[in-house]
């Protein structure tokens, strides 16, 4: 993983005295909580329905031990033991008192991390394939180019207020695991006939108030051309973007008003005049420096691992939360952190520290954040498996539902959230509890549900196989479902199936979805998404609203 070097470390130390000297003005009333709000939300403070909440970067989703245990270290001594891994790859305190933030981001700094750029109309963290530089599938390691974007975009005096929030996905498989078509930029690392590394590039995507699917702007971007290519997408988006409606602001919007022939001859009329001038031509130099901090570890090699055991768990475990390495000895380790009835995301200081020393011992000191809000170990040896497996009973992270139906997103919602118009957290418990039953959801098999307390979608339930949405209906929480979502390679948006449900009478509706999924699948391999694109939406709104079926 990338090393601060001395620049990162003084401009990282710069910033955190900086908020410090704000948090006392604030605190002793010089300035008001409107003059403040802008300058907290560039060091990713949050003032939350209950208290301030706190959005620290983990870029790229990947982090060491020692950070790690950093995160845990804050969640006791600062919060309430616990902390939020989010659908950014991010980790979010929610009951950080505001006079303790300035020392929780010295804290931070001593291990390379930070907040800043985690909210604010900015380039927030630039996400990746949770996999990246271990998965089999993988044409090549994306890290090192999510690493140039975050050097490049951190503060960039050009681009750090932005029409609006501004997000990056980068994946390096042909199976997109960082769902980059619902992103402001999605890039896709491929290599050309040549052999020359370059990027598929869309641009437009996002989900909230209105979702939309990246529209493809390249088919083939050469690799040294990645941030000449960005900024011109950037410069275009800031001058063209709406200021007048926070709503319209997103880059989508333009690219659907203006019309995507017309916005890429934009594109490109900005982006040959930037390589002309040759200042954003990335050096193979430096490409190569950077891309030498994410090389694989010195993987010695080992027997694969024949488990004799009768355990269910570790079999189920097995099956479900491994997945193929470029090494066949070694395989990559999913850590759910969706315990059936547990809180989709949150991990307590106790086990952060135990997923840290499994890290050191077992996995070569990397641990990987998903934006499906689990835990990854990249690189584990098979013959090392068992052991893993037995180190996250004892911390009670042994849950193996990668995947499957509990293996659900969920927001904070209404719990925390001040936008929120319902709560999230409450309908994922009652649902992981309806389907507690490993043998019903191995029989169900992979299912991606996905929950939001309001339409800003930070659940991401538009890409749901299954999409919750709360919303308010005179006074009272509702909640709309949504079915033939999905975040991968054929990415789509979920499509309302009709009136929405009572909290109460969630699960019961989804089990009607998954009971119907069951009796009409062609046979046991044909997974929901692929039933519900052959069968469409009608046979499950018949089962949902089986008065209207017989109405009709």
């Amino acid at each position: 993983m990338y090393r601060y070097d001395e620049f990162d470390h003084d401009f990282v130390r710069q910033r955190t005295a900086q908020f410090a000297d704000q948090v006392e003005r604030r605190l002793s009333g010089e300035i008001t909580e409107d003059q403040f709000k802008p300058l907290r939300l560039m060091n990713g403070v949050y003032l939350q329905l209950h208290a301030y909440m706190l959005r620290v970067a983990v870029p790229y989703g990947t982090m060491n031990a020692a950070q790690m245990r950093m995160l845990a270290h804050i969640a006791r001594k600062y919060d309430r033991g616990y902390g939020h891994f989010t659908t950014r790859q991010n980790i979010q305190y929610n009951w950080p008192k505001l006079a303790d933030i300035p020392a929780i981001l010295e804290d931070l700094a001593s291990v390379e991390m930070h907040a800043i750029q985690t909210s604010g109309n900015c380039i927030r963290n630039v996400t990746a394939d949770h996999f990246s530089g271990a998965a089999a599938d993988e044409v090549a390691d994306p890290r090192p180019y999510a690493e140039i974007l975050r050097q490049w975009s951190s503060l960039h005096p050009e681009f750090s207020f932005l029409p609006r929030k501004f997000k990056i996905a980068v994946t390096g498989a042909e199976r997109d695991r960082a769902a980059i078509q619902v992103h402001d930029i999605g890039l896709h690392l491929k290599k050309n006939e040549a052999g020359e590394l370059g990027f598929t590039v869309f641009i437009g995507g996002g989900q909230g108030r209105t979702p939309m699917i990246g529209k493809k702007v390249r088919d083939f971007l050469p690799e040294e051309d990645l941030l000449a290519y960005t900024t011109a997408i950037l410069r275009v988006y800031n001058l063209n973007g709406r200021r007048d409606n926070k709503y319209k602001a997103r880059i989508k919007i333009l690219v659907h008003e203006t019309g995507l022939d017309e916005l890429k001859a934009d594109i490109e009329r900005e982006f040959e005049a930037l390589k002309q001038d040759g200042e954003l031509a990335l050096p193979e130099a430096d490409v190569a420096a950077i891309r030498s901090y994410f090389a694989l570890p010195d993987l010695p090699e080992r027997e694969r691992d024949r488990a004799d055991t009768a355990d269910a768990g570790y079999i189920n475990w097995l099956t479900r939360n491994t997945a193929a390495h470029k090494r066949n000895d070694y395989a990559m380790v999913t850590i759910s952190l969706k315990p059936i009835g547990g809180i989709p995301g949150d991990a307590t200081d106790s086990q952060m520290e135990a997923v840290a020393d499994i890290a050191e011992r077992y996995g070569f000191d990397e641990i990987r954040v998903s934006h499906e809000q689990n835990l990854i170990l990249p690189h584990v040896a098979r013959a090392d498996l068992p052991a893993v497996y037995a180190a996250l009973k004892e911390a009670g992270l042994e849950t193996g539902n990668a995947g499957l139906i509990t293996d659900m997103i969920a927001c904070p919602g209404l719990d925390y959230c001040a936008l929120a118009n319902a709560r999230s957290i409450p309908v994922a418990q009652q649902i992981s509890e309806r389907f507690d039953n490993p043998e019903r959801q191995a029989e169900i098999g992979d299912l991606k549900i996905k929950i939001s307390g309001c339409i800003n979608a930070c659940g991401h339930h538009h890409v749901g196989h299954i999409g919750l949405l709360g919303v308010e209906k005179k006074g009272a929480e509702l909640y709309q479902i949504t079915l033939g979502g999905s975040g991968d390679e054929n990415t789509s948006i979920g499509q309302i199936i009709g009136r929405g449900f009572e909290p109460d009478k969630v699960a019961d509706a989804v089990e009607t979805i998954v009971d119907t999924y069951l009796s009409l699948r062609s046979s046991k391999s044909e997974t929901f998404i692929d039933a519900y694109r052959r069968l469409g939406m009608q046979p499950f709104k018949d089962a949902l609203y089986p008065e209207k079926a017989k109405a009709a």
